[in-house]
């Protein structure tokens, strides 16, 4: 639980007091309102504490425990760091056994706030659902968080937003064969159930196969599982407004097909339908701030296994399009479910905009490595208001390049289009957004990789833990809150 009160009142078994350097030094009047113990002012004045970025610092009372907590200059702090050293504190030792817990932030400003928000709900974060033993690290909602500021609007729907993307880090983390698509389909029905302004349309293998996807089927043949391309219109506004398509990959399980992955690199593939769950996690936000705008929220769901049916190498296939593929590597099948789901909403919805958001490349792993998602886009304008709100919420982009040369990349000998692009790997990222381009035509359209940035190995990056991040979520949010 999550609530905000001012003023501060140091009233609860634990408390953070976030600390910037100019405040000990007597320069700001952060620590001047407050009615700080003697212990800690002692602990202030003697200068043990330093408050450098991500310092803890404990002072023990009488049944109660204060944690000073570095935030370091003012002028040197983002909100990144801010939002790291506040999980620090949470997940920390000094307060595994505490319940209620105070944090006095060093400033209102309403960005720093929000990163308090973010640090509390995202950064405290942990999958548990598997452990038996209680050896992870405390779970921080299991705890009641209040913080120092009054109440507003936006704070609330900020605390949305993260619940949000938690929703979608679940559904990232859970295994495959329970995370399959007739799960995904039950999951968005629960969401989208007694609401009056949503509907849903599901294709499944019957239907896919009479409508011509064949690029979505081929890539689910060794699976036993039910392909499914499902849509959900959501009518936030005017029927006279257009709709923003949201387009998630959804590859339950990637082996890579017949061109198998090796280890090292199957053991996570789970994590390849955290486009769709990004997806779903936004249409969980939009009801909940319910926004009024028109959109169109559409999961392109397959399981890539292997068998006797899974497709193969060198097949030529049809898609929804009418562009004949070659199968060059049944490893890139991502772009090809994501192909039919392209092509078939801008035929049968014509939205004003498309955005689609993939694992689709480990090219974009080593172009731009785990903390950004790749962004590429047919519209300059739609690509700096990504870029804008990227930096704002810190889901973040970086933007490369689609050029008409890459066009020679995805060039076939005996189809249309293949589905790999320049060799020893040149450019795969760029290559796979110019195959999906092949299907958008003329409408708006903006593609985002997360293969990077979509799940944190070992111990965790930035201020998320192990396992899914949740890449997106806020950035997609943000994008329909405010275009």
């Amino acid at each position: 639980m999550i609530a905000f009160r001012s003023p501060a009142r140091f009233d609860k078994s634990a408390v953070i007091l976030i600390c910037e350097k100019e405040a000990l030094k007597g320069n700001r009047s952060q620590l001047s309102g407050l009615r700080l113990p003697g212990e800690v002012m002692s602990v202030l004045k003697s200068g043990r504490f330093t408050a450098d970025n991500g310092e803890l610092f404990p002072v023990l009372l009488k049944g109660k425990i204060i944690l000073l907590v570095g935030a370091g200059k003012s002028s040197e702090l983002s909100m990144t760091a801010l939002r790291t050293a506040v999980r620090k504190a949470l997940l920390s030792p000094f307060l595994n056994k505490i319940k209620d817990i105070e944090i006095i932030p060093y400033s209102q400003a309403e960005e720093t706030i929000r990163a308090v928000i973010e640090a509390a709900v995202i950064g405290g974060y942990v999958w548990r659902k598997y452990i038996t033993k209680d050896q992870s690290p405390v779970s921080v909602d299991t705890k009641n968080i209040f913080i120092a500021t009054l109440p507003k609007r936006i704070y609330q729907e900020t605390l949305l937003v993260c619940q949000g993307v938690n929703f979608s880090r679940n559904l990232v983390n859970d295994n495959a064969d329970t995370v399959n698509s007739a799960f995904i389909e039950k999951t968005v029905r629960g969401i989208i159930k007694g609401k009056r302004n949503l509907s849903i349309s599901v294709l499944n293998r019957k239907e896919l196969k009479a409508k011509g996807l064949n690029l979505h089927l081929a890539v689910n043949q060794g699976s036993r599982n039910e392909p499914k391309l499902i849509f959900i219109k959501y009518n936030g506004a005017g029927s006279k407004e257009g709709y923003t398509a949201m387009i998630g990959k959804g590859i339950t399980f990637d082996t890579g097909g017949l061109n198998l992955k090796p280890t090292g690199s199957i053991e996570t593939m789970r994590t390849d339908m955290s486009g769709a769950a990004a997806v779903i996690g936004v249409l969980k936000n939009t009801i909940a701030l319910n926004l009024k705008k028109n959109i169109l929220f559409v999961c392109a769901l397959a399981e890539n296994a292997i068998g006797s049916g899974a497709y193969k190498p060198g097949d030529v296939l049809t898609g929804y399009s009418g562009t004949t593929v070659e199968i060059a590597n049944t490893d890139a099948e991502g772009r090809l479910v994501l192909a039919d789901a392209l092509a078939y909403t801008v035929k049968n919805y014509k939205p004003k905009c498309i955005i689609d958001i993939a694992t689709l490349t480990g090219a974009c792993v080593v172009a731009l490595g785990h903390d950004y998602s790749g962004l590429m886009s047919n519209d300059d304008s739609m690509a700096e208001k990504f870029l804008a709100l990227s930096r704002e919420t810190d889901d973040r982009v970086w933007r490369l390049p689609i050029y008409p040369e890459l066009k020679d990349a995805i060039k076939s000998q005996i189809a249309d289009i293949k589905n790999t692009g320049l060799p020893k790997g040149a450019a795969g990222t760029c290559s796979a957004a110019e195959f999906l381009r092949q299907f958008v035509g003329e409408t708006k359209w903006l593609h985002l990789d997360i293969a990077g940035t979509a799940f944190a190995d070992n111990q965790g990056r930035l201020y998320f833990g192990y396992g899914a991040t949740g890449a997106g979520v806020r950035l997609l949010t943000e994008y329909l809150r405010k275009n």
